[in-house]
Protein backbone atom coordinates (compact mmCIF):
# COMPACT_ATOMS: atom_id res chain seq x y z
CA UNK A 1 0.00 0.00 0.00
CA UNK A 2 2.84 2.37 0.92
CA UNK A 3 4.48 1.77 -2.45
CA UNK A 4 1.24 2.60 -4.28
CA UNK A 5 0.86 5.83 -2.29
CA UNK A 6 4.47 6.77 -3.02
CA UNK A 7 3.97 6.17 -6.75
CA UNK A 8 0.76 8.21 -6.71
CA UNK A 9 2.48 11.08 -4.89
CA UNK A 10 5.33 11.01 -7.40
CA UNK A 11 2.87 11.06 -10.31
CA UNK A 12 0.98 14.02 -8.81
CA UNK A 13 4.25 15.88 -8.21
CA UNK A 14 5.23 15.23 -11.82
CA UNK A 15 1.91 16.65 -13.07
CA UNK A 16 2.22 19.75 -10.92
CA UNK A 17 5.77 20.30 -12.17
CA UNK A 18 4.62 19.90 -15.76
CA UNK A 19 1.79 22.41 -15.22
CA UNK A 20 4.24 24.87 -13.68
CA UNK A 21 6.65 24.52 -16.59
CA UNK A 22 3.82 24.95 -19.08
CA UNK A 23 2.66 28.08 -17.27
CA UNK A 24 6.17 29.55 -17.31
CA UNK A 25 6.53 28.82 -21.04
CA UNK A 26 3.12 30.32 -21.77
CA UNK A 27 3.81 33.45 -19.70
CA UNK A 28 6.88 34.23 -21.81
CA UNK A 29 4.64 34.63 -24.87
CA UNK A 30 1.42 35.66 -23.11
CA UNK A 31 2.13 38.20 -20.36
CA UNK A 32 -1.55 38.49 -19.38
CA UNK A 33 -2.09 34.76 -18.79
CA UNK A 34 -2.20 35.18 -14.98
CA UNK A 35 -4.76 37.98 -15.08
CA UNK A 36 -6.89 36.13 -17.60
CA UNK A 37 -6.97 32.93 -15.58
CA UNK A 38 -7.77 34.82 -12.38
CA UNK A 39 -10.58 36.72 -14.10
CA UNK A 40 -12.07 33.50 -15.50
CA UNK A 41 -11.90 31.65 -12.18
CA UNK A 42 -13.13 34.46 -9.93
CA UNK A 43 -15.75 35.58 -12.43
CA UNK A 44 -17.22 32.10 -12.84
CA UNK A 45 -17.30 31.48 -9.08
CA UNK A 46 -18.85 34.92 -8.49
CA UNK A 47 -21.68 34.23 -10.93
CA UNK A 48 -22.59 30.95 -9.23
CA UNK A 49 -22.40 32.51 -5.76
CA UNK A 50 -24.67 35.34 -6.85
CA UNK A 51 -27.20 32.84 -8.20
CA UNK A 52 -26.87 30.85 -4.96
CA UNK A 53 -27.73 33.87 -2.80
CA UNK A 54 -30.66 34.71 -5.04
CA UNK A 55 -32.23 31.26 -4.72
CA UNK A 56 -31.19 30.76 -1.09
CA UNK A 57 -28.52 28.06 -1.59
CA UNK A 58 -25.16 29.87 -1.56
CA UNK A 59 -23.23 26.89 -0.14
CA UNK A 60 -24.38 24.35 -2.73
CA UNK A 61 -23.99 26.77 -5.64
CA UNK A 62 -20.66 27.93 -4.22
CA UNK A 63 -19.23 24.40 -4.21
CA UNK A 64 -20.62 23.69 -7.67
CA UNK A 65 -19.36 27.06 -8.91
CA UNK A 66 -15.87 26.32 -7.59
CA UNK A 67 -15.73 23.09 -9.61
CA UNK A 68 -16.99 24.86 -12.74
CA UNK A 69 -14.50 27.70 -12.18
CA UNK A 70 -11.60 25.23 -11.98
CA UNK A 71 -12.78 23.51 -15.16
CA UNK A 72 -13.20 26.80 -17.04
CA UNK A 73 -9.77 27.97 -15.90
CA UNK A 74 -8.16 24.70 -17.05
CA UNK A 75 -9.82 24.96 -20.49
CA UNK A 76 -8.73 28.58 -21.00
CA UNK A 77 -5.21 27.78 -19.79
CA UNK A 78 -4.93 24.83 -22.18
CA UNK A 79 -6.03 26.88 -25.16
CA UNK A 80 -3.74 29.82 -24.44
CA UNK A 81 -0.83 27.47 -23.75
CA UNK A 82 -1.42 25.76 -27.08
CA UNK A 83 -1.60 29.10 -28.87
CA UNK A 84 1.64 30.22 -27.24
CA UNK A 85 3.39 26.99 -28.18
CA UNK A 86 2.35 27.31 -31.82
CA UNK A 87 3.42 30.96 -31.82
CA UNK A 88 6.91 29.97 -30.66
CA UNK A 89 7.19 27.10 -33.15
CA UNK A 90 5.85 28.94 -36.19
CA UNK A 91 8.55 29.67 -38.71
CA UNK A 92 11.02 27.32 -37.06
CA UNK A 93 12.50 24.45 -39.14
CA UNK A 94 10.84 21.15 -38.27
CA UNK A 95 7.79 22.75 -36.65
CA UNK A 96 5.40 20.74 -38.82
CA UNK A 97 7.18 17.52 -37.88
CA UNK A 98 6.68 18.34 -34.18
CA UNK A 99 2.95 18.78 -34.76
CA UNK A 100 2.71 15.54 -36.72
CA UNK A 101 4.46 13.64 -33.92
CA UNK A 102 1.58 14.61 -31.63
CA UNK A 103 -1.29 14.05 -34.03
CA UNK A 104 -2.59 11.08 -32.05
CA UNK A 105 -3.16 7.35 -32.32
CA UNK A 106 -3.70 5.72 -35.69
CA UNK A 107 -1.10 7.83 -37.49
CA UNK A 108 2.49 6.96 -38.34
CA UNK A 109 4.72 9.90 -39.19
CA UNK A 110 8.10 9.98 -40.91
CA UNK A 111 9.91 13.33 -40.86
CA UNK A 112 12.02 14.65 -43.73
CA UNK A 113 11.28 12.05 -46.41
CA UNK A 114 12.47 14.60 -48.97
CA UNK A 115 14.64 17.70 -48.69
CA UNK A 116 16.56 20.08 -50.92
CA UNK A 117 19.67 22.21 -50.41
CA UNK A 118 17.57 25.16 -49.29
CA UNK A 119 16.26 23.11 -46.34
CA UNK A 120 12.74 22.90 -47.74
CA UNK A 121 11.39 19.61 -46.45
CA UNK A 122 8.52 17.16 -46.87
CA UNK A 123 7.21 14.98 -44.04
CA UNK A 124 4.93 11.96 -44.42
CA UNK A 125 1.99 10.86 -42.30
CA UNK A 126 0.07 7.62 -42.86
CA UNK A 127 -3.34 6.95 -41.38
CA UNK A 128 -6.87 5.91 -42.29
CA UNK A 129 -7.09 8.96 -44.57
CA UNK A 130 -4.24 7.51 -46.63
CA UNK A 131 -0.86 9.20 -47.11
CA UNK A 132 -0.48 12.89 -46.31
CA UNK A 133 2.63 14.70 -47.50
CA UNK A 134 3.28 17.83 -45.43
CA UNK A 135 5.74 20.38 -46.80
CA UNK A 136 7.33 23.36 -45.06
CA UNK A 137 9.57 25.91 -46.68
CA UNK A 138 9.42 28.16 -49.73
CA UNK A 139 5.98 27.59 -51.35
CA UNK A 140 7.36 27.60 -54.88
CA UNK A 141 10.24 25.22 -54.18
CA UNK A 142 8.29 22.74 -52.07
CA UNK A 143 5.82 22.17 -54.90
CA UNK A 144 8.59 20.44 -56.84
CA UNK A 145 9.45 18.27 -53.83
CA UNK A 146 5.79 17.41 -53.29
CA UNK A 147 5.23 16.49 -56.93
CA UNK A 148 8.24 14.15 -56.96
CA UNK A 149 7.31 12.50 -53.65
CA UNK A 150 3.67 12.16 -54.67
CA UNK A 151 4.70 10.50 -57.92
CA UNK A 152 6.85 8.06 -55.98
CA UNK A 153 3.98 7.24 -53.61
CA UNK A 154 1.65 6.61 -56.52
CA UNK A 155 4.13 4.10 -57.93
CA UNK A 156 4.61 2.25 -54.65
CA UNK A 157 1.08 2.33 -53.22
CA UNK A 158 -1.13 3.15 -56.17
CA UNK A 159 -4.26 1.98 -54.33
CA UNK A 160 -3.81 4.46 -51.46
CA UNK A 161 -4.94 8.11 -51.71
CA UNK A 162 -2.15 10.66 -51.40
CA UNK A 163 -2.87 14.16 -50.09
CA UNK A 164 -0.46 17.07 -49.94
CA UNK A 165 -0.37 20.03 -47.60
CA UNK A 166 1.88 23.10 -47.54
CA UNK A 167 2.32 24.70 -44.12
CA UNK A 168 2.24 28.49 -44.13
CA UNK A 169 0.06 31.56 -43.89
CA UNK A 170 -0.39 32.24 -47.59
CA UNK A 171 -3.27 31.47 -49.91
CA UNK A 172 -3.89 27.74 -50.31
CA UNK A 173 -1.63 26.94 -47.36
CA UNK A 174 -2.47 25.57 -43.92
CA UNK A 175 -1.48 27.42 -40.75
CA UNK A 176 0.67 25.43 -38.35
CA UNK A 177 -1.95 25.59 -35.60
CA UNK A 178 -4.55 24.12 -37.97
CA UNK A 179 -2.34 21.32 -39.34
CA UNK A 180 -3.55 18.61 -36.97
CA UNK A 181 -7.22 19.55 -37.51
CA UNK A 182 -6.73 19.54 -41.29
CA UNK A 183 -5.32 16.01 -41.29
CA UNK A 184 -8.09 14.74 -39.03
CA UNK A 185 -10.72 16.18 -41.39
CA UNK A 186 -9.57 14.09 -44.36
CA UNK A 187 -12.11 11.31 -45.05
CA UNK A 188 -11.17 7.91 -43.64
CA UNK A 189 -10.97 5.47 -46.53
CA UNK A 190 -8.58 2.80 -45.22
CA UNK A 191 -9.10 0.10 -42.62
CA UNK A 192 -6.61 -0.66 -39.85
CA UNK A 193 -5.06 -3.63 -41.71
CA UNK A 194 -4.73 -1.51 -44.87
CA UNK A 195 -2.89 1.21 -42.92
CA UNK A 196 -0.54 -1.43 -41.49
CA UNK A 197 0.09 -2.88 -44.94
CA UNK A 198 0.82 0.58 -46.35
CA UNK A 199 3.30 1.30 -43.57
CA UNK A 200 4.97 -2.05 -44.14
CA UNK A 201 5.42 -1.35 -47.85
CA UNK A 202 6.83 2.11 -47.20
CA UNK A 203 9.11 0.78 -44.47
CA UNK A 204 10.35 -1.98 -46.77
CA UNK A 205 11.15 0.64 -49.41
CA UNK A 206 13.12 2.66 -46.87
CA UNK A 207 15.08 -0.41 -45.74
CA UNK A 208 15.77 -1.34 -49.35
CA UNK A 209 17.12 2.12 -50.15
CA UNK A 210 19.25 2.30 -46.99
CA UNK A 211 20.69 -1.18 -47.50
CA UNK A 212 21.32 -0.81 -51.23
CA UNK A 213 25.00 -1.63 -51.95
CA UNK A 214 26.97 1.20 -53.51
CA UNK A 215 29.94 0.55 -55.81
CA UNK A 216 33.32 1.37 -54.32
CA UNK A 217 36.11 3.21 -56.06
CA UNK A 218 35.96 5.99 -58.63
CA UNK A 219 33.03 6.33 -60.98
CA UNK A 220 33.69 4.87 -64.45
CA UNK A 221 34.67 7.49 -66.98
CA UNK A 222 31.75 8.87 -68.94
CA UNK A 223 29.15 7.53 -66.48
CA UNK A 224 26.53 10.05 -65.32
CA UNK A 225 24.08 9.94 -62.43
CA UNK A 226 20.44 9.61 -63.47
CA UNK A 227 18.41 12.80 -63.22
CA UNK A 228 15.88 11.12 -60.93
CA UNK A 229 18.50 10.10 -58.36
CA UNK A 230 17.66 9.97 -54.70
CA UNK A 231 17.44 13.21 -52.75
CA UNK A 232 19.13 13.88 -49.50
CA UNK A 233 17.04 13.14 -46.47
Amino acid sequence: MARKETAADAANAGRLKQIALTYQMTRKADKKIGLVLAAVGIGTLGVFLAIGFLIGHPVYLGIFGLLIALLATAIVFGRRAERAAFGQMEGQPGAAAAVLDNIGRGWTTTPAVAMNRSQDVVHRAVGKAGIVLVAEGNPNRVKTLLAAEKKKMNRIVADVPVHDVIVGNGEGQVELKKLRTTLLKFPRVLTGPQVTATNDRLRALGDLMSNMPLPKGPMPKGMKLPKGGPRGR
